[in-house]
């Protein structure tokens, strides 16, 4: 099993949860988070003054599919977030030992 992890831009979300839903993959939790990455956030200028803001608003999608999954949900999170504009995020996939459905105690990938 693996879990991926996806930062993608707050108006990508709907396309990327439709996207997943797609192929077959419903089940995600998703948080609202802020951060930066290359672009280091930007400068905006507020009635007259400017400032700086650094952490920018994103979306984070975290899910755990099976291995077979993995490619196809990978490429729909990638397809469906790409703007083609710096900050549309990353995608990071790491191996999950365990699973437990915490209801009927099933585990492994029958849990996902």
């Amino acid at each position: 099993m693996k879990k991926i992890e996806a930062i993608i831009k707050p108006f990508k979300l709907d396309e990327v949860k439709d996207a997943l839903g797609e192929i077959g993959i419903e089940g995600m939790t998703v948080s609202e988070v802020k951060g930066f990455g290359r672009q280091k956030g930007h400068t905006e200028i507020y009635r007259g003054s400017e400032y700086t803001v650094d952490f920018l608003p994103k979306i984070k999608i975290e899910l755990v599919v099976t291995d077979q999954q993995l490619t196809k949900a990978v490429e729909a999170i990638s397809k469906a977030a790409k703007t083609g504009k710096i900050g549309d995020g990353k995608i990071f996939v790491s191996s999950v030992e365990q699973a437990v459905r915490i209801r009927t105690e099933e585990k492994g990938e029958s849990a996902v």
